[in-house]
């Protein structure tokens, strides 16, 4: 294990997450920082836990209280304020993150623990029993997938899959995609300019949507599924002229272009897929297993659902990555480590991650919840089946540790529009898309170097 850092980061350090911070559009970092417990380890600690609402819910915390006798105090996640607290060395004892992209960001400037030394004595986070999508929660100085672990995810999707209606496909005349086997990206791209509605100019349903969760990691995602990396061998630069991540860009470009389903330049009106496939304007969602469990709670929708594997492109690998694993992390300067970890096993191993993965809304990360997946009525046996064999073929796709997506998401923002309104040339925004991404990266190389 590396020495830890101590109570306040250096001003490089410094630097890094407030650049990270304000490429967010995060306002000035204030000094101030919430107060969090010091009190000895064991019964009546307090625990600080920075998530978004929803993640913790209150009848949990009240029955951590009761069973581990420990106070969860939960403070609302926010990048600026958790920077700030960071910096001030006065950081929530967990942190939520997504381990797609956050974890290599944070671990390689310094202020995540180390968890080897947790799971190795823990009888409840048993490391055979870590689905591989834990690996997103690993860095090893140079590589996300390998070396320590620094988080765990509490559920996940393979979020390259996507969901169909088949009322649309049966209106369209369109065969449903196999269960087992890949359609192409170019098959995808045919199916929803078929399945489209247009009336009066304007888009009453939507072919399909494919946006992933960020643009910058569907591009890195499709980048892989073509049989190539978006970054360098360090991570500290793109290059969106190679031919596979041209091949990502061109695909995606023609999505927006074509208008078959929701993009910067035709939003959806809802913001996400889940309300707009709920009112059957919607042919297909790419959003992983987790969309079921909102798809679940309607019956009538439920029975015309169904799940089909990642799109492949056509001579590339089979590649089913996931683009979230949201889970949470440790601060180095966090005050209450043993108690903070006491809560880290109760929320992954406990009775929340069984309420989870009962509830249909992600795949449990622990290999020994999987029973626990619904499975009672058809079309969630239906869906469990395609889920199931899509697992053989997750692999990690590494991230930059550089900066954060939501940076590269507004870079590309700006640029990218004139390509999908047909002003500029694939190869032009692919340069301009360099250009904008490899200047942020040098800076971050630089602040964490």
């Amino acid at each position: 294990m590396r020495p830890h850092a101590g109570a306040s980061l250096s001003r490089r350090r410094f630097l890094s997450l407030s650049a990270a911070g304000a490429a967010t559009g995060a306002a000035a970092l204030s000094g101030c920082a919430m107060q969090v417990s010091s009190g000895v380890s064991g019964s009546g600690e307090t625990v600080t836990v920075m998530v978004n609402s929803g993640d913790i819910l209150p009848e949990q915390i009240q029955q951590a209280k009761k069973d581990l006798g420990i106070k969860i105090v939960l403070v609302k996640y926010d990048i600026t304020k958790l920077i700030a607290m960071l910096t001030s060395g006065n950081p929530p004892d967990l942190v939520r993150g997504v381990g797609a992209v956050d974890s290599p960001f944070f671990a390689a400037r310094d202020v995540a623990e180390e968890l080897d030394p947790y799971f190795a004595r823990s009888s409840v986070l048993k490391l055979d029993d870590l689905d591989p999508v834990n690996d997103l929660w690993r860095y090893d100085g140079r590589t996300q997938g390998k070396g320590p672990r620094y988080g765990m995810a509490k559920d996940f999707s393979q979020d390259s899959m996507y969901w169909y209606n088949t009322s649309s496909f049966d209106k369209g005349g369109v065969d449903y995609p196999s269960e087992t086997e890949p359609v192409t990206y170019e098959e995808w791209m045919d199916t929803a300019k078929r399945l489209v509605q247009r009336k009066s100019g304007q888009t009453t349903v939507f072919g399909g949507s494919y946006q992933g969760l960020t643009r910058s990691t569907l591009l890195t995602t499709m980048t892989a599924s073509a049989g190539g990396s978006l970054f360098n061998d360090d991570f500290s630069r793109v290059d969106f002229t190679t031919p596979e991540a041209r091949k990502a860009l061109t695909w995606y470009i023609d999505y927006c272009k074509t208008k078959v389903g929701p993009s910067l330049i035709q939003p959806d009106p809802n913001g996400w897929d889940g309300p707009t496939y709920q009112a059957g304007r919607l042919a297909m969602s790419n959003s992983g297993y987790w969309l079921g469990g909102m798809i679940g709670t309607d019956k009538k929708l439920a029975e015309v659902s169904r799940l089909a594997p990642a799109p492949a492109f056509a001579g590339g690998e089979r590649i089913s990555a996931c683009q979230g694993g949201t889970g949470l992390w440790m601060p180095r300067g966090a005050k209450n480590k043993d108690a903070a970890w006491r809560v880290f096993e109760w929320f992954f191993g406990e009775e929340p991650a069984k309420a989870r993965a009962s509830g249909g809304w992600g795949i449990p990360t622990l290999k020994s919840m999987r029973s626990l997946m619904p499975a009672q009525e058809d079309y969630q046996k239906r869906a469990l089946k395609v889920q199931e064999n899509e697992l053989k073929h997750f692999s990690v796709v590494s991230f930059t540790p550089y900066t954060r997506a939501d940076a590269l998401d507004a870079l590309f923002n700006q640029v990218a529009p004139a390509a999908m309104n047909g002003q500029i040339s694939v190869d032009t925004l692919a340069g301009r898309l360099n250009s904008a991404i490899n200047e942020q990266l040098k800076r971050g190389k630089e602040q964490v170097g």
